[in-house]
């Protein structure tokens, strides 16, 4: 899920068009509500969001400083107008990017996972017991569907993202509540959780006709990890 902060709910509306366009959910604020709901949201709510796109208001700056005191999620800059002094401002705020509009949701995409990368990279992986299919699948994060040896692996949008969201968690167990927030939204209304079971159930089916194995290890009540 992605937060997107403006004054201008025109501009929160067209971004959450976008998003939906390429079946990422996102929830468009004012700042003063973003202040008062960020606040008061809970772990659970905040691990689910996966970038803040902050467009041009008074106070971004602080407002980017907030987040960072809360969430490690990226955070990117739209501006309407290109300033030297301005870019520098909001990277000593904690600003991981400033995107001069317009730009494409993917290219957002793409950066957002650049910084999840530089942010993450580090970290050991666990043992596995099978072998690793870094080399045979690809997942790109930015719209396109992953591929295994090299040819497309066409998916349904939320089998995508649910793929995405495990693969970047990659050895951490994720909970259906957790993949539901990140596929669907905090805030979605009219779609049980149970629906994530059976997206799992028909990507890991995928997954294994192409790879030989399933990548994917789910365990009853607790969750799933990508293990691959």
């Amino acid at each position: 899920m992605y937060i997107l902060v403006d004054t201008r709910q025109s501009v929160n509306a067209g971004y959450k068009a976008s998003f939906d366009r390429e079946g990422i959910s996102s929830l468009g604020l004012a700042p003063d509500e973003f202040a008062n709901w960020f606040q008061a949201s809970s772990r659970l709510d905040r691990e689910a969001i996966q970038g803040f796109l902050l467009g041009d208001f008074e106070d971004r700056a602080r407002c980017a400083g907030t987040i960072r005191r809360l969430s490690r999620a990226p955070i990117i800059a739209l501006s309407d107008v290109r300033s030297l002094d301005q870019t520098l401002l909001l990277f000593e705020a904690g600003i991981d990017d400033v995107l001069p509009k317009p730009v494409h949701v993917r290219e957002i995409l793409a950066r957002s996972e650049a910084i999840w990368r530089r942010v993450n990279g580090g970290a050991p992986l666990p043992p596995r017991d099978v072998p690793a299919p870094t080399e045979r699948l690809k997942v790109f994060f930015d719209g396109r569907d992953p591929e295994v040896d090299g040819e497309v692996l066409a998916l349904p949008r939320r089998e995508r993202h649910i793929l995405e969201c495990l693969v970047r968690n990659r050895g951490k167990r994720m909970t259906k509540t957790q993949i539901y927030n990140v596929v669907y939204g905090v805030y979605s209304n009219g779609v049980e959780e149970s629906v994530i079971e059976g997206h799992v159930s028909k990507l890991r089916k995928k997954l294994s006709a192409r790879l030989g194995f399933d990548p994917i290890e789910a365990k009853r009540f607790m969750g799933y990890t990508f293990v691959g």
